[in-house]
């Protein structure tokens, strides 16, 4: 593992060391961890059945990690009604969401550090996945959620032990509110860590090996804050730089038209955030107005060639069907993404003839009163 990884503010060009947990830079800059050289095939450790078969890619030796068996979710193939795809289950993580690989990580890191407690601020998933690692880790966790979210993921927040905390109002209240009580207690938000970021970019070893150990060509992924776009990025880019990989797949931002920033900004050229009009949507783990590290998302997205799709309410709950006829149990916010690659494939940006894959990040047991809705009258 390099002994000079560093955090590194990339507004700044400033770096600072590991050893010390940091969520922001003193000039209040989200950070990234300065570039790692990245893995072959021949550090897999093949014994370990779950994103630790990767831990020679972070950036630091992590002694104990706290793992519950995440990671090696399923590849599944499927069709949708313009051409096939592969789906990844992100919903067999131990707490039914991507956000598993972040939170091993990020709770590894941070027990490792001496952190006796932290707090977050989740619409629902991020929160039930630190609450449970943190559980795990033996670390006190407190949740900051909007008042909205679904009642079964507060649930499962409370049910790790996490204290949870409800905020009236819109998604970006609770990020607020919790930067305001950092001041207390150590701030590890899934979003602003960098640490979480070294967790999902451990997705994009786990694919390289699924294929062969080559990239797929697409991957189409439901945004809110990015972390899966940035994931991607991080990881196949440290695999390009390795020679392990010659290309970058491309990378498709999916948003729901109701809340999309980052697809705004995106057919306008911009790097920086534009007058966009937002509005409830039933995608709630999307609808993140001022995505955190929204340059560094549009960054990733153009580097790799890919784009950005906005779809429809009427196509968000269509596809819900459409995935459940198929086997496939996927919330809303994951039908987003699916939604968005029959956009692609119908408008023949994707083909039938590439490997695409589309991430289904979240169970539809995450979304009940909206599921029992949809589908719980005969």
């Amino acid at each position: 593992m390099p002994a000079d990884a560093t955090y590194l503010d990339p507004v700044t060009g400033q770096t600072f060391p590991l050893a010390t947990p940091l969520w922001r830079s003193p000039a209040g800059h989200p950070l990234m961890i300065s570039e790692l050289p990245g893995i072959g095939r021949d550090a897999i450790d093949t014994t370990t059945r779950s994103i630790w078969r990767y831990r020679a890619a972070l950036p630091l030796a992590i002694t104990r990690p706290v793992s519950l068996g995440e990671g090696i979710t399923p590849l599944v193939e499927g069709r949708l009604p313009s051409g096939p795809v592969h789906f990844k289950l992100e919903w067999f993580a131990p707490t039914g969401s991507f956000k598993d690989r972040g939170a091993s990580v990020m709770l590894s890191y941070l027990r490792q550090a001496g952190v006796p407690a932290i707090l977050e601020d989740s619409s629902g998933n991020g929160g039930a996945a630190i609450a449970a690692y943190g559980a795990a880790a033996g670390v006190r966790v407190r949740i900051l959620t909007p008042a909205t979210t679904q009642p079964a993921k507060i649930a499962q927040m409370r049910a790790f032990g996490a204290e949870v905390q409800l905020v009236a109002g819109p998604r970006e209240n609770s990020e607020t509110e919790a930067i305001r009580q950092s001041a207390e207690t150590f701030y590890a938000s899934h979003n602003w860590q960098a640490f979480f970021l070294q967790g999902t970019k451990l997705l994009a070893y786990e694919l390289w090996e699924e294929h062969g150990f080559a990239p797929p060509d697409n991957i189409v992924i439901p945004v809110g804050a990015g972390s899966n776009v940035l994931g991607c990025d991080i990881g196949f880019r440290e695999l390009l730089r390795a020679g392990e990989i010659t290309r970058l797949p491309r990378l498709f931002c999916a948003q729901p038209q109701n809340c999309a920033p980052l697809h705004a900004a995106f057919v306008a050229g911009s790097e920086t955030p534009v007058d966009v009009t937002t509005a409830p949507t039933i995608a709630e783990g999307t609808a993140i107005k001022r995505p955190v590290r929204f340059t560094e998302v549009l960054q990733a997205v153009r580097r790799s060639g890919g784009g950005t799709v906005a779809v429809s309410e009427q196509e968000i709950t269509t596809t819900v069907g459409v995935l459940a006829r198929m086997g496939l149990y996927a919330e809303p916010t994951s039908a987003v993404a699916a939604a968005a690659a029959e956009k692609l494939l119908a408008s023949g940006t994707i083909t039938p003839d590439q490997r695409t894959v589309v991430l289904l990040t979240g169970s539809g047991l995450k979304a009940t009163a909206f599921m029992t809705e949809l589908f719980g009258k005969a």
